[in-house]
């Protein structure tokens, strides 16, 4: 896999997108949201940066926010799923 960037259209949180920037081992090198928890998000952002995305799949797939049934972090997931798809 070489070098990967994508922007994540998000589905049903109050962040809009996520991109992302992965290198040819499938590590995660950069995570920007843009909208949502500021504070929270760049905590994700810090914590998951130098991680293989198969690892932080298997961390936050399936987190739900409150009521909805998804989250930034599981939205985090989708987008890694789908940047793993397209290698």
């Amino acid at each position: 896999m070489a070098n990967k960037h994508i922007t994540y259209k998000t589905e049903g949180t109050c962040s809009q997108f996520i991109d992302i920037d992965i290198d040819e081992q499938g590590v995660i090198q950069q995570v920007f949201f843009t909208g949502g928890c500021n504070g929270n998000l760049q905590g994700i952002s810090t914590l998951v940066r130098g991680m293989k995305a198969a690892d932080v799949i298997d961390k936050l797939k399936g987190i739900r926010c409150g009521y909805k049934p998804t989250s930034c972090p599981d939205q985090l997931s989708q987008a890694l799923e789908q940047i793993i798809k397209q290698s």
